[in-house]
């Protein structure tokens, strides 16, 4: 009798052993993927990006989850290493099973995961300008295409009020997205009437750190006419070049700069009274003034304190692609409640048209077909403190153009994702 009891009582444990073997939240949990640099030279950019869909979750969660499910976050750094960033989405996808992944920042780090997206017909949202010439529907695309920030932004400078440029120097991080923009952009100015003499061309590696040749250069080059400089630099080699241009006394009424990646949190570092007038092109900046926009701020202000961010806890900021990785995850959360499930395929049909009411003043859609969102365009200047003046915007939002009209046979290409 006692033997039986005893069999029976080790048959229980070895039920219980069991369970308790299965993942802590397998069944009340729905695991939410976070992609991004922590460390290495993007990590400037890409940690508060991570922590916005901390930000996110956590209010989400709040409110109940999604289809009666807590979110749960599944952190992974890829270190500024885009070989290690397919790796880390692999695991995210095969091992720790997520829903969705938020990440990237780089075109090569996207370039590098899409094909784990692809293969396992996992979602991920990207939160960030890019090069376009691609249209994945295992993508969703919440930063910019080309038309919604590097044309306005030429269109701007050659204008009267730009400052009529005449000359252009177009200078970028050597990678994917610096060099298809500038293809773009050679493209644009030669159809406006640009000589190829009127335009130069420049590259620096991720890092790079001395630019007081380059200044000399865009100074000298300058001296031919009236010149704006276009710059793709990215991550922490902005700092080096902005301290350049305040030390070489490049001024903004001589030689404007406008750029795509540097915002408030890239500014953070640098005395920005030598760069006033100096411009970004962006699609939000945490000056824009409206209600949804101060809710925003505050949201994070508060949680960036009550979470001891660094930084942040003292001097909260937002910026562009932290609005578009909000917007990205909570268009998600409402695709998954319509199509009452987490599966890719009834969300990226419930992704289409959704709208969110965005910080930056406007209500935010997922275009219908194009897995991009329609943006406003906003074109800011420097100020003293860091922050942007707005100086010129668009009417309203623009619908992206995946495939620029300005590269030879996209004209053929449609304005969705093949269906695979």
């Amino acid at each position: 009798m006692q033997r039986r009891y005893s069999l029976k009582a080790l048959a229980a444990v070895a039920t219980l052993a069991g369970l308790s073997a299965l993942p802590a939240h397998a069944q009340d949990t729905i695991k939410v993927g976070i992609l991004h640099s922590l460390s290495g030279t993007m990590a400037i950019s890409e940690t508060v990006l991570k922590d916005t869909v901390l930000m996110a979750i956590d209010e989400i969660n709040a409110k109940g989850g999604v289809l009666g499910k807590k979110l749960e976050p599944v952190v992974v750094d890829i270190a500024s290493n885009w070989p290690l960033a397919a790796e880390k989405a692999k695991q995210l996808v095969s091992q720790d099973k997520v829903a969705v992944t938020f990440g990237c920042w780089t075109s090569s780090c996207r370039k590098s995961v899409l094909p784990v997206y692809e293969e396992a017909n996992s979602l991920l949202y990207y939160p960030v300008q890019y090069e376009g010439e691609e249209l994945s529907k295992n993508v969703f695309y919440t930063g910019a295409a080309p038309n919604q920030q590097a044309i306005p932004a030429v269109d701007y400078l050659m204008s009267k009020a730009g400052g009529g440029a005449k000359r252009w120097v177009l200078l970028g991080t050597d990678y994917v997205y610096p060099r298809t923009t500038n293809k773009i952009l050679r493209a644009y100015l030669k159809s406006k009437g640009v000589a190829d003499k009127d335009i130069d061309e420049k590259y620096t590696p991720f890092g790079h750190a001395d630019y007081q040749t380059i200044v000399a250069d865009i100074k000298k080059f300058s001296a031919g006419g009236k010149t704006a400089v276009v710059s793709t630099i990215n991550g922490d080699s902005n700092v080096p070049f902005y301290k350049e241009l305040g030390n070489a006394g490049l001024k903004a009424k001589d030689v404007p700069v406008v750029a795509f990646s540097v915002g408030e949190e890239e500014l953070r570092g640098v005395d920005a009274k030598p760069l006033v007038g100096h411009l970004a092109a962006w699609n939000y900046f945490m000056s824009l003034k409206n209600p949804d926009n101060t809710a925003f701020i505050k949201k994070w202000s508060d949680y960036a304190k009550a979470k001891n961010i660094p930084g942040h806890k003292d001097k909260p900021l937002t910026n562009d692609p932290m609005e578009a990785t909000y917007i990205g995850i909570n268009m998600w959360k409402q695709a998954v409640e319509k199509a009452k499930s987490t599966d890719p395929e009834k969300v990226i049909a419930a992704m289409a048209g959704q709208t969110f009411k965005a910080p930056s003043g406007i209500v935010s859609k997922m275009d219908e077909k194009n897995h991009h969102l329609h943006k406003s365009v906003f074109i800011g200047e420097i100020k003293p403190d860091g922050q942007f003046n707005v100086v010129w915007k668009t009417p309203g939002p623009v619908k992206a153009k995946p495939w620029s009209p300005f590269i030879e046979g996209n004209d053929k290409k449609k304005d969705e994702p093949e269906k695979k």
